[in-house]
């Protein structure tokens, strides 16, 4: 039977990959896809989701829920576009269901208690909503996949701290401190998946309407990374999220007690991994430390060769 996901995304053309893969993987039903404010603002955060879903055009739409009217201090404009999406004109759509994000969630975890996995790839703060408009949550939800925080490498906002973190540092916490089992992906494993231009043109069912879309808005994240990392490729970081729920003998894990620091002046927003002899509490997260990146690439490309 495939795992039930709800996805909450701040597309982000990273994130908008992730969303496709998870549409065309057999062994997901992803359930819910749940706008969140991140790399874009959240209107337009709402806006993507539905100009994702419609360019798509899955056989079986998930519901859709609204991303909650957020501001962060960042944005991830200058690496995804103004747009979020590689700066490219697409039709406009009409906004289907706007209901709130963290009601999204709540009522998919409530219709399927403990079968339901949440895969967060943005900023926590709609899934700490959802646990403060229903505090019963957390144990009826399956497993949380989180994308975020950086461990023994530099942030990528700060010298510490990592984007996802840095948005809402207390809702990261939150989430990391709600008890139901929690994979984290932190930078250090995050940026192991490069996703170059030889690999762009490679890309399977080439006439598919996912596979055009996609095509599209890369290339914009290809030249922004060249521009500001210096890198010949762009970081696929949020499909490691989808990887790690359809294919988790990729993933080497840790049992870890993480926390996250939310006052410091030069470190708010950082993400603190005790690994001493005796920390500070027992494991609250399976930290990914390694990744077979050959088993993920063979995954992108298995499953995109069923668009159609």
């Amino acid at each position: 039977m495939a795992q039930k996901v709800i996805l909450v995304a701040d597309p982000g053309i990273d994130t908008a990959f992730a969303v496709a893969l998870a549409l065309h993987d057999p062994d997901l039903d992803v359930v819910g896809l749940v706008a969140s404010a991140g790399n874009i603002p959240a209107d337009r955060a709402t806006q993507n989701v539905h100009l994702l879903i419609n360019a798509i055009d899955p056989p079986k739409w998930p519901r859709l829920g609204a991303a909650l009217p957020v501001r962060y201090e960042v944005d991830g404009t200058k690496l995804h576009g103004p747009d979020g999406l590689g700066n490219i004109e697409l039709p406009p759509v009409s906004l289907h269901q706007p209901t709130p994000g963290d009601k999204t969630i709540v009522d998919l975890v409530r219709l399927y208690p403990r079968e339901v996995t949440v895969i967060v790839l943005g900023p926590a703060t709609v899934l700490a909503r959802a646990f403060d408009r229903d505090p019963e949550l957390p144990p009826l939800i399956e497993r949380i996949v989180f994308l975020g925080g950086a461990w023994r490498v530099p942030g990528n906002v700060t010298a510490v701290t990592e984007f996802h973190f840095y948005c809402d540092p207390e809702a990261a916490r939150q989430v990391l401190r709600c008890g139901t089992p929690i994979t984290l992906i932190p930078l250090d494993a995050a940026r192991k998946l490069v996703f170059s231009p030889t690999d762009l043109l490679e890309l399977p069912a080439p006439d598919s309407a996912t596979c055009m879309f996609l095509r599209k808005i890369v290339p914009y994240g290809i030249r922004a990374s060249s521009n500001l990392y210096g890198i010949e490729g762009f970081h696929l970081k949020d499909v490691l999220g989808v990887a790690a729920v359809s294919l988790p003998t990729k993933f080497t894990l840790e049992p870890a007690h993480v926390d996250v620091e939310v006052r410091g002046e030069l470190t708010r927003g950082m993400s603190v991994v005790d690994t001493r002899p005796a920390p500070a509490g027992s494991p609250n997260a399976d930290l990914v430390t390694n990744v077979d990146v050959v088993g993920v690439r063979d995954y992108i490309h298995a499953t995109l060769s069923r668009a159609r």
